[in-house]
């Protein structure tokens, strides 16, 4: 397990003073921790924590792809986000019991998706799916950042789950880190990796997905309460930006680590048996 927080070394104060109820500094993200090997089926499983946020990233490798995407010698790799009911202060029906996926949840299942389709060659991996399921099992704000932070970790490790297998026809398919965090303005100040006592009265809200070249994913960014400038947008962004370095060193220091558990042994085509006599 790996982490960064208000107390590692690297965390910067804008000043001696903090008005946060948590006592971080505006610029300062929660403890983030990453935990690989969660659980023992899938070929990446991870859990992820932003302070009390807590997100299971699982991804697992199917040697198939979707019926539209078949004889195109390309792979796929999906995302599904849900909620655990009791996840929140006030427990919320499962939504397959409702029998109708909530908008939200479909919302953020695609930016899961969108987001990590942003790093990988879908080409080198052949006909074969990745699919990322991202699942709460406490929120507390940053729900979404968290989810697209742990499942690029899991998707490294089904990658090389794919490479051990030679199911790969480019050996480094992934192309750049993906990290994501939350920011916006509360109290008239931009703040970084809000918390749900934040997020919930923030005057400007956005999410920002980003690699670890420098480019951006993805923002997702609303005035909730009046309209901000160009200005505020800019701070943002650098707020923003300056966090998920900080989480691409967590991601790194965690997948220095030896994969957690047993990699399949390289498969060998049928005919290559038979000349070897196999």
């Amino acid at each position: 397990m790996t982490a960064c927080g208000p107390s590692s070394r690297g965390a910067t104060r804008l000043s001696g003073v903090t008005t946060r109820a948590d006592g971080r500094a505006d610029d300062e993200l929660r403890e983030v921790k990453i935990t690989r090997g969660f659980t023992t089926h899938p070929a990446g499983s991870v859990l992820v924590e932003f302070g009390n946020t807590r997100v299971m990233c699982t991804a697992s490798v199917e040697d198939s792809v979707p019926r539209w995407r078949q004889g195109s010698g390309l792979g796929w790799l999906t995302a599904e986000y849900a909620m655990l009911p009791a996840a929140t202060h006030t427990r919320s029906g499962r939504e397959s019991v409702r029998g109708k996926v909530g908008g939200r949840t479909q919302e953020i299942s695609r930016l899961v998706g969108r987001s990590l389709r942003a790093c990988i060659d879908l080409a080198a991996i052949g006909e074969n799916t990745i699919a990322l399921d991202c699942d709460v099992l406490q929120a507390d704000g940053g729900t979404r950042t968290a989810a697209i932070t742990g499942a690029y970790v899991a998707l490294v490790d089904a990658v090389s789950y794919l490479r051990a297998a030679g199911r790969l026809t480019d050996p480094q398919p992934i192309s750049c880190a993906i990290a994501a965090v939350s920011v916006g303005v509360v109290d008239g100040r931009v703040r970084l990796d809000l918390p749900y006592e934040e997020d919930s009265r923030a005057e400007v809200d956005m999410n920002v997905v980003a690699t670890d070249t420098g480019t951006l994913v993805e923002i997702q960014g609303t005035g909730e309460g009046a309209t901000f400038p160009r200005s505020t947008l800019d701070k943002l962004l650098d707020s923003a930006l300056a966090g998920c370095e900080k989480l691409f060193e967590v991601q790194k220091a965690a997948l220095e680590l030896p994969y957690p558990g047993g990699l399949p042994e390289l498969e060998v085509p049928e005919t290559s048996k038979k000349k070897f006599g196999g």
